[in-house]
């Protein structure tokens, strides 16, 4: 119990929540890190997911792609690549020392969720919808636009949801190479022997996780609603 207390008193001290280092500062360098990780995720492997379940190929290297991301971890990723000369430990702009890093080894963790999640999506569109489609006269192109994308789309946020909340709690990692981000409480306080803070490191990162994913899941709760499979079942 007296951890706890230690950890509630680090909160609630205003000091600790101010100026550079400051858990408000540290709490924005993660929300950046994130945010640009997963924007990476969705810009590189999104349109090649969807590209891939509509052509109704490619599912083995989907999948493969999937388990090598779940099978190396990315604390060993970002040690390996801190190691080379480039991208190595230099500053990276707002990101700080190890940035670039960083920014690599959580991008390519949230690939998985997004990219199988987007390739089941399309796939998983029904042919009957498909068949309709290609009947009324339109193109592959027209067909992807109009039906599998909106059809597939509650799918697809769901991974990027998946995807958003994940790298949120492993980019505490960054502090591991002094990086930046709330990992640099949890690991000094460790470090130091002065637990309270370390909890009060931990507890700020699940409460915004907690935030995250509900405003993700209103998010995907929006899209599906607007689906039109939705719209199609409603009364």
């Amino acid at each position: 119990m007296r951890v706890v207390a230690d950890a509630w008193r680090y909160l609630a001290d205003p000091a600790h929540w101010r100026g550079d280092g400051g858990m408000l500062d540290l709490l924005l360098e993660q929300l950046l890190l994130t945010v640009t990780a997963l924007g990476l995720a969705v810009l590189l492997g999104l349109p090649l997911a969807l590209w891939l379940g509509h052509l109704g190929r490619g599912g083995v290297l989907a999948v493969n792609v999937s388990n090598v991301g779940r099978a190396v971890p990315t604390f060993a990723l970002l040690a390996l690549l801190v190691t080379m000369d480039h991208p190595g430990t230099s500053s990276f702009g707002p990101y700080g020392r190890a940035g670039l890093a960083t920014l690599i080894a959580l991008a390519l963790f949230a690939l998985p969720p997004v990219i199988t999640n987007a390739y089941v999506a399309v796939r998983g569109v029904p042919p009957e919808a498909q068949d309709a489609a290609t009947g009324m006269g339109m193109s592959g192109w027209q067909r992807f636009w109009r039906v599998e994308l909106p059809l597939a789309a509650p799918l697809v946020v769901s991974g990027i949801r998946l995807a958003l909340v994940q790298v949120w709690a492993t980019a505490t990692i960054a502090a591991l190479v002094a990086g930046p981000g709330l990992g640099r409480v949890i690991t000094d306080g460790f470090y130091r022997t002065d637990y309270g803070k370390g909890i009060a490191g931990a507890v700020v990162v699940a409460l915004v996780a907690l935030v995250l994913e509900g405003l993700a899941a209103l998010g995907q709760r929006a899209v599906t609603r607007s689906s039109p499979a939705a719209v199609g079942a409603a009364p």
